[in-house]
């Protein structure tokens, strides 16, 4: 392998191995601006796009036992890895995609599973993880105010009572 190659392969190694998930997306006629963009709405979540040739890709997907992703390779492909929140990353992948015709989600992976395009946006549609723990934090206080509440209402009645 040239030293060019092998430079390519270990920075695609590097980006890669580092996250626990991967999408791979199409970019077919996309301007520089909606190029820029999308790269800016990644940075919210911390996720990153790069784009590089099939064969770097599919020799990284082997060198680190990532599912068979060979059957997608074909084109101009993207992908975009990095970000603690998988749904977060798919949410702003899915999100501008839907706005543009000629870009496409191919399939993700995630930890060993290969999903597909409908995942990937059902993962999307999901919400994140500080959203999950917001909603969860409500469910456990809810009940604590229900019982404050009860615990009110009832010393008032036994006031009412003793006068």
């Amino acid at each position: 392998m040239r030293p060019e190659k092998k430079f390519l392969v270990e920075e695609v190694r590097n980006r890669v191995s580092s996250a626990d998930h991967l999408f791979l997306v199409s970019f077919t006629g996309v301007t520089v601006s909606d190029s820029s963009a999308f790269r800016k709405a990644l940075a919210e979540v911390g996720a990153e796009y790069h784009v590089a040739k099939n064969s770097i890709i599919n020799i990284v997907a082997k060198e680190l036992g990532l599912p068979d992703i060979s059957g997608v390779l074909a084109g101009q492909t993207g992908f975009i890895c990095g970000g603690s929140d998988a749904a977060a990353v798919a949410k702003a992948v899915s999100g501008f995609f839907k706005a543009r015709e000629n870009a496409t989600i191919k399939l993700g992976v995630l930890g060993e599973k290969v999903i597909t395009k409908e995942e990937v946006e059902y993962l999307g549609s999901l919400p994140t993880l500080p959203e999950l723990r917001a909603k969860f934090l409500a469910l456990l206080n809810t009940p604590a105010q229900q019982m404050v509440r009860v615990i009110f209402v009832r010393g008032e009645k036994l006031e009412g009572k003793a006068e």
